[in-house]
């Protein structure tokens, strides 16, 4: 029976996680810039398009979908109990939860109705220092270990603090705690994999089985947006992680092409494995086509951004395959090699800023640098700034792992 590869690190996964986070950052800065051309910010929920910002989140998801068959496998060899596996895909769900939420609700903070009355930024400050003392890889120093474990508990108190603490004011006057409808991108990816891994672990042993339910995640998610059923929308996503089909389609796309490059298989040579792979994106941008009369829209999560987005995932993963895996040219990419590594501190950093420049009151950059080609170079002076702090902190060995 065919297993995937653990034997070496994928360069390319690495860089393509890495790449994706760069511009991330990029366009999420590039957000509070104006008079930009209109693809260079997302698609309004109305407009039937889509532009390279609607992209870069189906990029996250796929390259999620990549890594998991590998994780999956390395966790195993480590320790084969199927249960400690599936409490691990639980925890990590739900830590992507728990800073997901943290972040979406720092805007609706409300200090006169917090149990403890203190501002938002102060608020989102403590709960994202928190998360990452508590998800803090420890030191490999034995004579470390009792003041990473100390660290720890400092984090867990943390997030239980602000969690308990938190309250807002309602639409109706009222006074509520955590709004969980949107659990912002980190909570999406928490659910998405959660809801891929309910799938894909237990028939991991069959070669086509992602394929199998990738197709069958597109053929929901088209009866979802055609209103052929109407029950996902109304499930909270702490019920149905699923959604509408959309975000759990692109990771398992990305498990998909993970398998038809990195399975163990002596029959495929690599030739062959690149043939297969754009065998598979080209019948993706043709059903993309196909079912284009449903919309194109990353807010309504419409089938034909998911097969658009994940064909061309796969074209810029087989790019970077032959790059950097084939002909070994990597040190290009050497900018996002901690982004690529260390991503979920890279990902943090911009919140991080953002809640520590409200927090002691620095407001330059609302005022200046917000229109055209100078805040182009804004947008790309702080997202080097973040990939050079977060270098910085994973060469001190400051990382997070969920």
């Amino acid at each position: 029976m065919a297993t995937i590869s653990t034997a070496q690190r994928v360069a390319s996964i690495d860089i393509f996680r890495g790449l994706t986070m760069a511009v991330m950052i990029f366009v999420n800065e590039l957000a509070g810039v104006h008079g930009l051309p209109w693809w260079t910010y997302h698609a309004h929920a109305e407009q039937d398009v889509m532009t390279y910002v609607d992209m870069v989140f189906p990029f996250f998801l796929f390259i999620v979908g990549m890594s998991m068959p590998l994780a999956v496998e390395r966790r195993l060899q480590q320790n084969p109990s199927r249960a400690s596996l599936w409490l691990h895909v639980a925890s990590r769900s739900c830590g992507l939860v728990v800073l997901g939420l943290i972040l979406a609700n720092a805007d609706s903070v409300d200090p006169k109705l917090m149990l403890v009355p203190v501002s938002g930024a102060a608020w989102t400050l403590m709960g994202l220092v928190g998360g990452i003392l508590f998800w803090l890889v420890p030191s490999r120093n034995p004579q470390h270990r009792r003041v990473y474990l100390a660290l720890r508990g400092v984090g867990l108190l943390l997030l239980i603090f602000v969690y308990t603490i938190f309250r807002r004011a309602t639409d109706s006057g009222g006074t509520a705690w955590i709004d969980g409808s949107y659990p912002e991108i980190l909570g999406l990816i928490g659910y998405t994999y959660f809801a891929v891994a309910l799938l894909y672990i237990p028939s991991r042993h069959w070669t086509w089985a992602p394929l199998a339910w990738f197709a069958v995640l597109i053929a929901f998610c088209a009866l979802a947006v055609a209103h052929v059923i109407d029950w996902p929308a109304k499930l909270p996503l702490y019920v149905w992680p699923f959604s509408n089909g959309a975000h759990p389609a692109i990771t398992m796309a990305g498990i998909v092409t993970s398998t038809l490059f990195l399975r163990s298989d002596p029959s495929r040579t690599t030739n062959r494995r690149i043939l297969l792979a754009l065998t598979f994106a080209a019948s993706m941008f043709a059903a993309a086509w196909l079912l284009a009369p449903l919309g194109i829209s990353k807010i309504r999560a419409t089938p034909t951004w998911v097969l658009a987005s994940a064909g061309a995932a796969v074209l810029a993963f087989l790019l970077l395959y032959w790059t950097c895996d084939m002909k070994g040219r990597t040190r290009w990419a050497a900018f996002v090699k901690s982004a690529g590594e260390n991503t979920l501190l890279t990902y943090l950093l911009p919140d991080i800023y953002y809640a520590l420049a409200a927090f002691i009151g620095f407001t330059y950059f609302d005022n200046h640098l917000t229109f055209g080609i100078p805040g182009v170079l804004r947008a790309v002076c702080f997202t080097a700034l973040i990939l050079a702090v977060s270098a910085l902190l994973t060469r001190w060995r400051i990382r997070l792992q969920l």
